[in-house]
């Protein structure tokens, strides 16, 4: 027995990892499950704000949107692990910028998963009249000194939370396969939407009178500009679930894009046609989708109904990214020493990070319950989401430009194009002309957020302030480097990373790269040495 006992002592406990279990179609989902329900939170909101000119508002946001998109399909596919920006950021420019992205994502991945609860049980409430009789709005109440609280919509957004903390606890593959499912379905219906609506409501002439008669002020466009950047989370999601990804070098290249441009035309498509149908005062935050499929004739009356009901699943399993991206990111962040080593435990049947799905979810829950203390709740979540947005994406460009010159040697499946050739130190580094514009581009969504968001601005800085001081406690306390870094060795992480993914021949071109610099870095040590004698 003793034998047994020193022999088991002396065995390595073997640490869980997270299990590659995505497919194509998997990974497109994951993404779309979140930039696709884009429209049915966002449009009601970025009516409210733009008016007659939420088109153009979508049309801005979407530019910004798909250079964002380009940039993480360069990085994903470079560095196919999960964290997302926040890795891109940590190997770019260091541990604490790394953190800094990090937490700034995490406050959009909490809110995703309160805002698109919120929005999903709104939908559901579209039922509500014809089930009990009742209006959702019959149910507000003044709470103390808080006004126009609606306590049923409230705990219908926590039961939906609490029932996907089950679901990513069992299993990204059953979790992926929820997207998978719903998610065709909604493709489906959307494109029928659209092209029905074009067809037999759309009115060319309300469309170009909203226009010019109903176009915001310069601070109400800006407003409803930043808000259509909830769409932009969706492909830092695919990036999340890249270390479950199988072969993400050539997955994610395919998803990414495609996501990228069908997202991006849904929602011009979708910000277009409301405008040539309703006035742009009718759409609700609630529901506004099956507001407008009810307003198409011949098949408004089932339309309207059917989009209700897609638009509660497809913005639950949006929620669901929430869930699973804010877990992964929170995990690779253990990972690498940016917060507590507790985060990173992985359940030992379902191989998932149990520890921050539920600790980071709970999270989720609270800012649900506060965001409804306020008179609009949907409104306060669009406001704070905004924020940690635009600050984490700013980040990632700035670490994606950065990488091309600190990181010349790790291949490349995919290039953001319009790139330009430059002699830096002996070697030719490519620079990404788009990457600087999308990096203005982001800014400038960044300076429309503190201008006009009276709750994202205060509420945002506090977010990393809070998150700030814990992680410069937490870096005393293991006695690390407050401001600098960790030493990481970066080939060896990346050659493991290509390992793992079974990219091969990406591993073998890696190895070439790395033996050539060596090669070149002696002949120049040789050389120097005999200048020297």
């Amino acid at each position: 027995m003793a034998t047994e006992t020193s022999v088991g002592l002396s065995c390595p406990v073997e640490k869980l990892e997270l299990r590659r279990d995505v497919t194509v179609w998997g990974s497109y989902m994951w993404g779309y499950a979140d930039v696709g329900a884009d429209i049915y939170a966002a449009l009601g909101l970025v009516m409210g704000a733009a008016h007659g000119g939420a088109s153009l508002a979508f049309f801005v946001a979407g530019l910004i949107y798909i250079m964002i998109g380009l940039s993480y399909t360069e990085m994903a596919s470079t560095y196919p692990v999960a964290g997302g920006g926040h890795y891109y950021a940590l190997r770019g420019l260091g541990d604490f910028w790394g953190y800094a992205a990090g937490v700034a994502l995490l406050l959009d991945y909490t809110i995703d998963i309160a805002l698109f609860a919120t929005a999903s049980a709104g939908y559901i409430n579209f039922f509500m009249p014809y089930v009990i009789g009742i209006p959702p709005e019959y149910f507000t109440i003044d709470l103390w000194i808080f006004k126009k609280v609606n306590p049923v919509w409230a705990a219908e957004a926590l039961t939906l939370i609490g029932f996907l903390i089950w679901l990513n606890i069992r299993g990204v593959k059953e979790s992926s396969l929820f997207n998978e499912i719903i998610g065709a379905i909604d493709i489906i219906t959307e494109s029928s939407i659209i092209v029905l609506g074009f067809l037999f409501a759309w009115k060319p002439e309300l469309f170009v009178l909203q226009w010019t008669t109903q176009f915001p002020s310069m601070k109400e466009f800006m407003y409803g500009s930043s808000l259509a950047i909830i769409s932009f989370v969706g492909l830092e999601s695919i990036s999340q679930a890249a270390q479950e990804t199988r072969r993400p070098a050539t997955i994610i290249p395919r998803t990414s894009i495609t996501l990228i441009f069908t997202v991006f035309i849904f929602a011009m498509a979708f910000s277009t046609m409301g405008l040539g149908i309703l006035p742009w005062q009718e759409f609700p935050q609630g529901d506004p989708v099956a507001k407008l499929a009810h307003a198409i004739p011949f098949i408004g009356v089932i339309a309207g109904p059917f989009a209700a009901m897609l638009g509660a699943t497809i913005l639950l399993i949006s929620s669901n990214t929430g869930v699973m991206g804010a877990s992964r990111l929170t995990y690779s962040m253990s990972e690498l020493q940016l917060i507590t080593p507790w985060f990173g435990k992985v359940h030992p049947k379902y191989r998932t990070p149990v520890r921050t799905i539920v600790f980071f979810s709970l999270i989720g829950m609270l800012e649900a319950i506060l965001a409804f203390l306020t008179p609009s709740a949907m409104d306060t979540l669009g406001n704070m989401y905004a924020f940690g947005a635009a600050s984490g994406y700013l980040l990632v460009f700035i670490s994606m430009i950065q990488l091309r010159f600190s990181d010349p040697y790790s291949p490349r499946p995919y290039k953001m194009p319009l790139n330009m050739k430059w002699n830096y130190k002996g070697r030719v580094v490519e620079i990404p002309i788009l990457g600087f514009i999308g990096m203005l581009g982001v800014s400038f969504i960044l300076f429309e957020v503190i201008m006009t968001h009276e709750v994202g601005r205060i509420a945002g800085p506090a977010w990393i302030l809070v998150c700030l001081i814990y992680y410069f406690w937490f870096r005393k306390k293991k006695g690390l480097p407050l401001l600098g870094s960790v030493k990481h060795d970066w080939e060896a992480e990346q050659k493991k990373i290509l390992t793992s993914a079974e990219e091969f021949d990406l591993l073998e071109q890696y190895s070439i790269a790395l033996a050539e610099r060596d090669k070149r870095e002696k002949g120049k040590a040789v050389a120097k040495g005999t200048g020297s004698t």
